[in-house]
């Protein structure tokens, strides 16, 4: 990943109530990230979302109201909308940290060497983030991705180009 391309934070998943504010799906270190920064780039007309209030939903995710959106009907439109910042206004991280956009595209491969694919995604269900790795070649039968935890016994190293896992954990 480029360090110049900008790192999203959270996702629209929709309206909420009829004032304009919306749903949002967290993807960095939750709502405190996201008070932090006053405006996102966002992919509406304009670039930009500028936040006059967020609260959490006490689900896990947040409720935001933006002064670019007016009504139920603007927000509506909003689904789906990925809000970013520029990498330099986000922390700088500490060793054994990461950003998911680092992770995702690099390729994966086993202890023992062995290429198994590639980073999809970055998931993350409560207890820890779980890499989705596509694999490559695809099985013939049987699953196409497999997800590893992101702990120090599944994932023992990254860097700009790879991920390695441990073989245990590729022959899922």
């Amino acid at each position: 990943m480029s360090s110049d391309e900008p790192i999203v934070l959270a996702a629209v998943t929709g309206a909420h109530g009829i004032a304009g504010e919306v749903r949002l799906k967290l993807l960095g270190d939750g709502l405190d990230a996201l008070k932090s920064h006053k405006s996102f780039s966002a992919n509406v007309e304009g670039g930009k979302l500028t936040l006059k209030k967020i609260r959490s939903d006490n689900k896990g995710g947040a409720i935001a109201r933006f002064a670019e959106v007016q009504g139920r009907s603007a927000a509506e439109k909003l689904r789906g909308t990925t809000l970013s910042v520029a990498r330099e206004k986000l922390p700088e991280l500490s060793e054994g940290e990461y950003y998911h956009a680092d992770l995702i595209g690099l390729a994966a491969h086993t202890d023992s060497g062995r290429v198994i694919g590639t980073v999809a995604a970055v998931q993350n269900y409560g207890a820890t983030d779980i890499i989705e790795i596509t694999l490559d070649p695809p099985p013939v039968k049987g699953l196409k991705t497999i997800m590893v935890p992101m702990t120090k016994q599944a994932v023992i190293e990254w860097d700009t180009s790879r991920l390695v896992i441990a073989e245990d954990f590729a022959d899922q």
